[in-house]
């Protein structure tokens, strides 16, 4: 988990909190800027779960093409031992 993610978890649930609490207190500068950093928060999460996303991806390719290389192998090892039992 990307640690952008854990980040902006946290601030989102502060700025949640913040916002919550200049409600009950009827503060509307605490309400703004509590809502502002739950926004950036969410931001911050969204962006770590892209960059998790695009990890995965990237790791799911190379695997995709460690496998493909790997069935390659196979297909030329078995090629090669074909050509070698009709040669005999």
């Amino acid at each position: 988990m990307d640690k952008d993610r854990v980040e902006g978890k946290v601030k989102d649930v502060a700025g949640r909190v913040e916002r919550q609490v200049g409600e009950w207190t009827g503060d509307s500068e605490a309400q703004v800027k509590g809502a502002a950093k739950q926004a950036e928060g969410k931001v911050q999460n969204t962006w770590g779960k892209v960059k998790d996303a695009a990890k995965d991806a990237a790791k799911e390719n190379r695997d995709a093409n460690a496998e493909a290389d790997a069935a390659e192998a196979d297909a030329a090892e078995e090629r090669r031992i074909q050509s070698d039992r009709k040669a005999s």
